[in-house]
């Protein structure tokens, strides 16, 4: 996002049903219309949906968080996994019974899956009105009104230039502490097994003044964190062709390591995080960048997705497991403090008994502190369907992926309980759900710390001293305040 991996980390939480219904409660010019967004799958989704709420906001349309009474029902998708896209399509099938009683209502589907399944969606199974593509957000209020005129709309042109830069998006994440920054779209890599090159089309980035200037009025609104996003953040390039040639000579070249320090240099009271990189592209600069300012969270999430090299070569990677721990090693030795998570696929095309060892070897040779774990499910369209044979039984897929996921368990536990006795700051987020009397809040290794409430609130720092943990949190006493 991500190279793609920004939509392969967060594939699992799609899977599970993490859906987010957004809303914003005033829009500008209001025409009586309300409009319900729902989004799936990665950071880029939402971060997507969030530009969407911005364009139609300007049309007179406002967002609400009850879909009953919404005018337009928009589904921001996921094409990642079989599993996520029947998860919409039942909730389309919801939708659509709803229509039969309010026949006014338009019904529209976003993002990859929109692309990737426009034809079925709108003749074949008629379960929506309206298909936008990645790319294809500004062209929204024309196409609900061709809708309103008794017409289907589509719209799934993908664009070499679309960054949607100019669009301030309206935050509708809870308690406007953390935010989304949307740097580049699109994918340059072909990995075997992913759609995502042919849903949101070909790599480009966008213009660093302009990021720096969202990540500045962020923090001028109270916010204190922020997220890069990009399908590969690594290969982020700005004023360079793909050939090398400088495309403005009055204007800089900006690769990732300097537009990291160009956003730390915003405030060092803003954190900043990224997702994702890519372990063929990701240089020692972007590490040592890192390593310079506070403010920049020392956790990186690096797929590795197999610790084998032929598999990682049927994956179509561009690294081979030599590579891949070379950059572990160039990370703790610039970063000693940094986490490190990934993705593992379990199961793929081809996989031996023996490539599935070195998967967990190589697990437990990093020792991640949390890894996003799922076995492969084939998807229509990539070269792992046209190339390979998807022949690994489910049942062998399951009892792998069982495997990887105990090692990690341990990993996990073993990471978080090194944390024991340390110090740490967090950004407080919100309220435990546990108790009111708690809050919580992520350190800069993307733990979440509990610690007693006392007089902290969202957007405060909180340093605190690591007195117990889970596999999954850690908590914490609390040494001295800061508000932000």
């Amino acid at each position: 996002m991500k190279e793609f991996n920004d939509v392969e980390k967060v594939i699992d939480e799609t899977v599970q049903g993490a859906a987010t219904m957004i809303a914003q409660e005033e829009g500008k010019n209001q025409n009586g219309k309300k409009l319900y967004l729902e989004s799936y799958g990665c950071q880029m989704n939402f971060s997507d949906s969030e530009i969407v709420a911005s364009i139609l906001s300007e049309n007179g349309f406002t967002t609400t968080r009850d879909s009953s009474s919404a005018d337009v029902i928009l589904m921001n998708t996921c094409s990642i996994r079989e599993n996520a896209e029947q998860r919409v399509r039942n909730k389309l099938s919801q939708y659509q019974k709803r229509k039969k009683e309010k026949p006014s209502l338009v019904i529209g589907i976003l993002g990859c899956m929109a692309e990737r399944l426009k034809k079925d969606l709108l003749e074949q199974e008629k379960l929506v009105d309206l298909v936008a593509g990645p790319d294809a957000y500004r062209d929204l209020p024309k196409l609900i009104q061709e809708v309103e005129s008794g017409q289907k709309a589509v719209n799934v042109l993908l664009s070499r230039e679309e960054t949607y830069a100019d669009i301030s998006p309206v935050r509708l994440g809870k308690g406007g502490i953390a935010a989304f920054i949307s740097i580049m779209r699109g994918c340059d890599n072909m990995c075997s097994f992913c759609v995502v090159p042919f849903t949101r089309g070909r790599e480009r980035s966008r213009d660093p003044k302009s990021i720096v200037q969202e990540a500045q009025e962020l923090f001028d609104q109270g916010y204190r964190e922020v997220t890069l996003l990009g399908q590969n953040v690594d290969s982020y390039k700005w004023n360079i062709t793909k050939k090398g040639e400088i495309i403005d000579p009055s204007e800089p070249v900006v690769n990732f390591a300097q537009l990291m320090e160009m956003v730390a240099q915003v405030n060092p009271l803003l954190r900043i995080r990224f997702s994702t990189s890519h372990p063929k592209d990701m240089t020692d600069d972007v590490l040592h960048t890192m390593a310079k300012y506070e403010n920049l969270c020392k956790y990186i999430h690096l797929p590795v997705q197999s610790g084998n090299t032929d598999v990682l070569k049927r994956m179509n990677r561009g690294y081979s497991r030599e590579w891949y721990m070379n950059r572990i090693e160039a990370i703790k030795r610039i970063m000693p403090d940094c986490a490190i998570s990934t993705d593992i696929i379990a199961g793929f095309c081809g996989e031996t008994e023996e490539e599935h060892q070195d998967t967990l070897s190589l697990m437990k040779e990093v020792g991640y502190e949390f890894a996003y774990m799922f076995y492969y499910s084939e998807r229509p369209k990539t070269l792992a369907e046209r190339k390979f044979e998807d022949d690994i039984p489910l049942e062998t897929k399951k009892r792998r992926l069982t495997e990887i996921q105990a090692v990690q368990a341990e990993l996990s536990h073993a990471a978080n309980s090194k944390m024991l006795g340390e110090k740490c700051t967090i950004l407080v987020e919100g309220t435990s759900k546990r108790s009111d009397d708690e809050v919580f809040g992520r350190n800069s290794q993307n733990v979440v710390v509990i610690v007693p409430k006392n007089n902290l609130k969202p957007g405060d720092y909180a340093d605190v001293i690591i007195t117990d943990c889970t596999t999954a949190t850690l908590r914490g006493e609390l040494i001295q305040t800061e508000e932000a």
